[in-house]
């Protein structure tokens, strides 16, 4: 039941009743099922339905770059916030980032002779399985469905188990026009000439978006028993014992096409007589071994890990999240990455697969923190080709990120703005705190050497990493300048998505009417260039081949980056210029990027520094509190992990588990202080970040590692006494897998080298070993073969 979520009741009877769904999804296709009775409402989704974005080219304003420098030296800094936004509208540039478009829903009405009785819903995680089911009188009724990883293709089956013959009406249609109601008001434009019907065994639907292509979706509709028989919009079955939908989607193009097209594609699967369970078996074969890759097994009562997301929800409300959600949250969003991610594809955005508003609240991709987080569980997890969606997408678009640099900042190399769509890498939000962060490409650099730390892939370190660490740091080296103290100067500089202190007091006051972003040297911008530039030349060195001077101008570069500063209270400074002061009171935590999600500063290398950060980030608990939503609090509790503080990590998901999550177990963007059970769906946008963040919190607790070194069980919880996790992967390519029991002073650890022999220093925590014993051991890993290492606390540590 760890992998199993259980819902009493279907999606609320609010409206954007979507965001309460059970999500299903290959990677490239999405279903919601709002989990209905008599009538069911399954809302399909596509990763490349994309619709209201602009992609114009981007007027070159970086003649106006001195201009924001000028000001900003000269403490003008409100002034200089305006300029370059100011100069691309006055050159007409009046962009728009595109947003997810819902393709549409699979409906259906199913006659009932009594009032349903014993309803649930229920999610299989390993297999991607969705059942409604409920009892009509006599019989027992069943609506199952999954989106097929093997055929590409939506199938749900209805099925009665008793007397009762199955009657209805199955159709497609527009996703419900009400979720074109927007935040704060207004409605979204709808898609125009929509056209739904049956006729014999199919059902076709298609509309029309804002570029004047189609798109749609095609249903078979087979009912075993029963006849079939057109009705507006869709089929009517009737006398059946099971019924069997099996839809194909398109999103660009021509109905007139992709309807004989998708109709004859079905047909032949028709035709090769493949029922549902051997649909269901064909795409679990490829789903269930990504998902199954890694287990986590905290121990949890099993019954508790019975109870549905609603009681687990209520418990955790009376303070601490209940050991089964930990698990299943975990589980989550592995399923909910696997189901949204795929090679080839998009990377999964802030709503994932499943946003169901006709202009996305945030539903871009959003590279200033969100899409990182979707993906930091990816590689500990063992799940590394979940992330090459995120490389292709991101190649795919380099152009469009070269003209950013270019024509914003003079620059060569690449910059990437926070948010993009598949439809364009262009800068698409002219704010000012958008265009002064240059950190984005940087951060993606990231996931990309990470990659290859991770897997020892020496084919792509040389083919795809260096090549995009080679065009962020050729941005560094043409945007940065050099100040007086023979240090570099980002300027203009952001630290997403921050005010600074003595701006941020203003606004307090009334004194200023909007936020000031725009600043000098925010430590995030040094943070990301000394990661990118260490990284580029020891890669470079790794993968051989270059010349050892290109090497060297690269290295000359971190001689140049100014060192890390502290406040009077002992916490790193947020921007390294004297203008722009710390502001705890906000969510996000950019200038601990060096020790999360960065590896520069651990607590062996720099004692005093790490000290410095661990300031920090507490501040931010405690000062910054009442700021912190559902994505922050899950960045928190990934923070404290690294710091080695499990129980305040834990504290982090305990408070997003009783205020940011929903029935369903999706969390949301919800002031914490907005409570919790019964959000206010038409504020608190789903943003699946969290759920993500949620995943890797819990990884970082049991294993973190560089290359050469590996902490086991670096941030257990207390409540977290007994468990068994793996295997997990950390950097050099090691695979470890444990067993705990921490009241009973015993670990047991097996590592594995994945890609090349590893000589590894191992740490583990003091109550594993004897009293005074040593907590580093020093072994030797050959490529392959395992090893098994037994620390307790009575009898010291044994090799097996």
């Amino acid at each position: 039941m760890r992998n199993r979520l259980i819902l009493n009741y279907p999606a609320s009877i609010w409206s954007a009743r979507w965001k309460d769904a059970l999500p299903a999804g290959n990677g490239s296709i999405g279903a919601a099922v709002y989990g209905g009775c008599c009538e069911e409402t399954v809302m399909l989704t596509h990763e490349n339905l994309w619709w209201q974005g602009t992609d114009d080219p981007v007027p070159d304003v970086s003649g106006r770059l001195p201009e924001v420098r000028r000001l900003l030296a000269e403490r003008r800094a409100p002034e200089a916030d305006k300029v370059l936004a100011d100069a691309l509208k006055e050159r007409g540039y009046n962009p728009r980032v595109a947003c997810p478009l819902p393709l549409g829903d699979l409906k259906w009405i199913v006659r009932a002779e009594r009032a349903f009785a014993d309803y649930s819903r229920t999610l299989d995680m390993e297999t991607g399985l969705v059942t409604v089911a409920w009892a009509d009188g006599d019989t027992r009724l069943k609506r199952e469905l999954f989106v097929s990883r093997a055929d590409d293709a939506v199938v749900c089956r209805l099925t009665a188990d008793g007397p009762l013959r199955l009657g209805g009406v199955v159709w497609l249609d527009l996703h419900d026009i009400a979720d074109a109601r927007m935040p704060f008001g207004g409605v979204s434009a709808l898609p125009t000439d929509a056209e739904s019907f049956g006729e014999g065994a199919f059902v076709y639907y298609a509309a029309r978006k804002d570029d004047g292509t189609d798109f749609g979706a095609v249903a078979l509709v087979r009912a075993e028993g029963g006849e079939l028989s057109p009705r507006e919009k869709g089929l009517a079955y009737e006398g059946a014992a099971s019924i069997q939908v099996v839809a194909k989607v398109f999103y660009d193009g021509d109905r007139s096409e992709a309807w004989p097209r998708l109709a004859a594609e079905l047909a032949d699967e028709a035709s090769a007589q493949l029922g549902f369970s051997a649909l269901l078996e064909r795409h679990a074969a490829l789903h269930a071994p990504i998902f199954n890759r890694m287990t986590l097994d905290l121990h949890a009562d099993e019954a508790e890990r019975s109870l549905s997301n609603e009681e687990l929800l209520l418990r955790a409300y009376k303070g601490q999240a209940p050991v089964a959600m930990l698990e299943k949250m975990w589980a989550y969003g592995r399923y909910l990455l696997v189901s949204s991610s795929r090679e080839g594809g998009n990377p999964s955005p802030l709503m994932g697969l499943w946003s169901g508003e006709y202009t996305g609240f945030w539903a871009f991709n959003m590279i200033n923190e969100n899409l990182q987080m979707n993906y930091w569980q990816a590689l500990s997890g063992n799940m590394p080709e979940t992330l090459l969606a995120v490389f292709d997408y991101f190649e795919r678009l380099l152009d469009d990120f070269r003209e950013n640099a270019a024509r914003l900042y003079g620059c060569r190399g690449i910059y990437i703005p926070a948010p993009t769509s598949p439809q364009s890498g262009r800068i698409g939000i002219i704010y000012p705190h958008i265009i002064h962060w240059t950190g984005g490409a940087g951060w993606i650099a990231q996931h990309y050497y990470d990659y290859y730390l991770h897997t020892g892939d020496i084919s792509f370190l040389r083919e795809r990493a260096l090549p995009f660490l080679m065009e962020t740091a050729t941005f560094y080296r043409d945007f940065f300048t050099i100040g007086e103290d023979g240090f570099y100067v980002s300027s203009p500089s952001n630290s997403p998505e921050n005010t600074p202190g003595n701006y941020w007091s203003k606004l307090a006051t009334g004194c200023e009417e909007t936020t000031m972003e725009t600043t000098i040297n925010a430590t995030m911008d040094f943070a990301i260039a000394k990661e990118v530039l260490t990284h580029l030349a020891e890669g470079m060195r790794i993968a051989g081949g270059y010349d050892e001077a290109e090497i060297a101008g690269w290295e000359a570069m971190l001689a140049r980056i100014p060192p890390y500063q502290i406040n009077a209270d002992g916490a790193v400074r947020e921007w390294m210029h004297p203008d722009f002061d710390d502001n705890y009171e906000h969510r996000h935590q950019s200038h601990v990027y060096p020790l999360f999600p960065g590896t520069e500063v651990t607590k062996e290398r720099e004692p005093a520094l790490f000290e410095a950060f661990v300031t920090a980030i507490r501040k931010r608990l405690v000062i910054g509190l009442k700021q912190q939503s559902g994505w922050s609090l899950a960045h928190m509790a990934n923070s404290y992990a690294r710091t080695g503080e499990g129980d305040l990590a834990l504290e982090s998901l305990d408070i997003l588990a009783r205020s940011c999550v929903l029935s369903n177990f999706f969390t949301v963007h919800n002031d914490w202080r907005g409570m919790g059970i019964g959000v206010d769906l038409e504020w608190a946008p789903f943003q699946i970040d969290a759920n993500m963040g949620w995943t890797a919190a819990l990884q970082e607790m049991l294993l973190f590692g560089v290359p050469g070194r590996l902490s086991l069980l670096p941030a257990l919880p207390t409540r977290l006494s007994r468990g068994a996790a793996g295997p997990l992967l950390a950097r050099g390519a090691i695979e470890a897998s444990l067993e705990w029991d921490a009241e009973a002073g015993r670990l047991r650890a097996k590592l594995t080298a994945k890609a090349a022999d590893a000589d590894v220093a191992v740490t583990v925590p003091a109550r594993f070993v004897p009293a005074g014993a040593p907590t580093e051991y020093r072994i030797t890993l050959q490529r392959g073969q395992p090893i098994t290492l037994a620390f307790t606390a009575s009898e010291g540590v044994l090799a097996e």
